[in-house]
């Protein structure tokens, strides 16, 4: 008798920044973890191509300003490629990478100042807060959002937490 063994997906995450090459690198590990679990908790068993941007307060001031006309830095941005439904992931329509053939889910730009000064805030480890904002704008890629304090922003934050638990990096 065989086992059966799924196979993983790959999925491709690119992530560069405005900040110092060290710095960068030594996210690089954490933020893919926390991607990779939240695509995989999310049931995405298809390649996808996620972009990920680190940044100062001063650029995602700029990129706030600019694509949302909002005139203040931010923690996280989320553009997403894709108009999603929450809790069930289509890949069909969806834009693909035609070299590749993984689904563009998006791009995400992170503030790791405000990462950090939250961090000590909230009292938790850089660790937590920067794989939450990771998790938080796969969530967002994915179709979820959280405009008002409802049903929308309720079910958002109950699939952070399932991921957070998964990542073994929750509140209590």
């Amino acid at each position: 008798m065989s086992r059966g063994f799924l196979k993983p997906v790959h999925h491709e995450i690119n992530i560069s920044g405005h900040l110092p090459p060290e710095t960068v690198k030594g996210l690089c590990r954490m933020l893919r973890r926390a991607v990779r679990t939240a695509l995989d908790t999310e049931g995405v068993s298809v390649p996808c191509r996620v972009d990920i941007l680190l940044t100062d307060d001063e650029h995602i001031h700029a990129i706030n300003l600019a694509q949302r006309g909002v005139d203040r830095p931010t923690d996280v941005l989320s553009f997403p490629f894709n108009a999603l439904t929450p809790e069930a992931f289509d890949p069909a329509g969806c834009e693909r990478d035609p070299a590749t053939g993984r689904i563009f889910l998006g791009d995400m730009v992170i503030d790791v100042s405000q990462c950090r000064r939250q961090a000590a805030e909230l009292g938790h480890s850089r660790e937590r807060e920067i794989s939450y904002l990771a998790v938080h704008s796969v969530l967002h890629l994915l179709g979820y959002d959280h405009v008002d304090e409802g049903e929308d922003k309720r079910l958002m934050r109950f699939h952070e937490e399932l991921v957070m638990d998964r990542l073994g990096l929750t509140d209590y």
